[in-house]
């Protein structure tokens, strides 16, 4: 069941985009130079409105990181020319992972993206006889991250000792099948349905002002809990979750965002929203969120439940049973406990959880 199977029944005050995002796996931090890159680029953001180098941007070149970085910083990678064909495909919203040590480190989302030598040799000046970055891009989101090669290799359908010794663009099903799989939700893709509105550009010499005068050397922009790029922590137990189930989990959207966890078998549905720890204000949160998407459920929830490390407090257990929700927690490696709702709490909350 793929992201664009769900989404179609959802709810009609949310449009359908096509759900055709680009993966590009990057290998970042091999050699010495690609580190270096890192660091200067990737580690923290650059100020691109310095005239060092706007001096080499383009007005259109400007306009595309303005519209999409309205701070006017931004972090940065790129591609030789070597890469030019498949570069050439590469276009705002895409996904970018960052590998290195037999994993992926990050998880990035494509912003703006042009071939410009100039801007490339200041961003990452060459190596005597090295070539120029002569594409670059910039990152709308950038997550840590830490996926193992064996289950990227296993996404895109390679054998699990795969080395990813080189840049690869991903598309149709291998794509869908590495965003699907680690659980990848992209800004431009919320703002295509309407659930995230896109930054807002204030004048760029104004925002720098701001800037200085607050001493912030980076700003982002708040985003809620639903729509983060990549769920660092919830990802590994999300995955180690889903091996266990006998059916196909997938998510659906709404018009607050994507759930983690959209679960359709034969005589039931449910959702389950998942979080990385078991204190108050975690659980708090995934009831919250639980409350919004049912009601944009493709059909209607039969039940709710929260995903949880470890087993909760007593407090945050009854708080969960109080509104019909289940909670699952992991036991061991593998193994997962269902802590029941009250069946007759339940049945008196499905109600609500259904109403739009």
């Amino acid at each position: 069941m793929s992201v664009a199977d769900l989404t179609q029944g959802a709810a009609s005050s949310v449009p359908d985009v096509a759900f055709e995002a680009r993966v590009l796996v990057c290998p970042a931090y091999g050699s010495k130079g690609s580190r270096r890159h890192w660091r200067d680029t990737l580690a923290q953001e650059v100020p691109f409105t310095d005239e060092a180098l706007t001096r080499h941007l383009s007005p259109r070149q400007l306009e595309q990181l303005s519209n999409l970085h309205p701070a006017g910083v931004a972090r940065f990678w790129g591609a030789t020319s070597t890469h030019d064909k498949a570069m050439s495909s590469v276009r705002t919203g895409d996904v970018a992972l960052f590998t290195g040590a037999k994993k992926v480190l990050a998880v990035g989302e494509v912003g703006a993206i042009f071939v410009n030598r100039g801007a490339a040799d200041t961003l990452w000046p060459p190596s005597p006889g090295g070539k120029s970055w002569h594409t670059v891009y910039s990152l709308r989101d950038f997550v840590p991250a830490e996926v193992p090669y064996e289950e990227l290799a296993e996404l895109i359908g390679y054998s699990k000792n795969y080395g990813f010794p080189g840049q690869l663009v991903l598309g149709g099903d291998k794509a869908r099948a590495v965003i699907e799989g680690l659980r990848i939700t992209t800004r431009t893709v919320l703002e295509q349905l309407g659930i995230e509105k896109p930054p807002a550009r204030e004048p760029l010499l104004v925002q720098r002002a701001e800037l200085e005068r607050q001493h912030t050397p980076v700003v982002s922009f708040e985003r809620a809990a639903a729509t983060t790029l990549y769920k660092r922590e919830e990802q590994p137990l999300v995955m180690e979750f889903c091996a266990t189930l006998g059916v196909t989990a997938g998510r659906f959207r709404s018009p607050v965002g994507f759930c983690d966890i959209y679960i359709q078998g034969p005589g039931s549905v449910e959702v389950i929203e998942a979080k990385s720890r078991t204190e108050h204000a975690y659980v708090r949160e995934a009831l919250s969120q639980l409350l919004d998407y049912a009601p944009h459920s493709p059909r209607a929830v039969d039940r709710l439940a929260v995903l949880l490390p470890d087993p909760p407090d007593e407090r945050e257990l009854q708080l969960l049973h109080r509104y019909g929700v289940d909670c699952i927690h992991r036991v061991s490696p593998g193994v997962f406990r269902r802590v029941p709702a009250p069946d007759d709490r339940r049945q008196l909350m499905k109600r609500l959880w259904t109403e739009s």
